[in-house]
């Protein structure tokens, strides 16, 4: 499986669990049951494939990260979406490409914003992705320093 695949799952699994009852922790249980999971395939071929450890492992923690910090997250998407009504906006990969910028180093910050907008491409209008990826520009831009190499990520996106 491939990053991407895995982090639309992550996507797909952040925007149920801010949607659902259940503990983060006991909904990446049961996802990741085999059985479970292997019904999905039917439903969605993105769940073609079953997670290796570490895929699981990459899915977990980005869609705790963002169910952890989805307040610090939001304010800050807030902050840099002038001018946009909040029910315009779909937050949901903004929110995991944020996390991914934000809280996971290992995960390079160009990386998570050109997959946050790829992944809008195929979830929203084209207005909606432009939108996306200024924000998460804006977050590069106004929360990194130029001397952390901001500067030449935010003129790849």
């Amino acid at each position: 499986m491939k990053r991407t695949t895995a982090r639309e799952i992550a996507v797909q699994l952040s925007f149920y669990a801010s949607t659902s009852e259940k503990d983060v922790d006991e909904l990446l249980n049961e996802f990741f049951n085999k059985e479970y999971y292997d019904t999905l395939a039917d439903e969605n071929e993105l769940f073609a494939e079953y997670p290796e450890k570490k895929q699981q492992e990459y899915i977990s923690r980005l869609v705790k990260t963002v169910y952890d910090y989805r307040i610090q997250i939001d304010k800050l998407i807030e902050k840099y979406a002038q001018g946009w009504k909040p029910e315009r906006m779909s937050k949901t990969a903004m929110r995991c490409a944020v996390s991914e910028i934000m809280y996971m180093d290992d995960i390079p910050a160009n990386a998570a914003i050109n997959e946050a907008v790829e992944l809008a491409k195929g979830y929203d209008e084209a207005e909606t992705v432009s939108f996306i990826n200024g924000i998460l520009g804006g977050i590069m831009r106004g929360e990194f320093s130029e001397t952390e190499g901001t500067q030449d990520i935010t003129e790849t996106v």
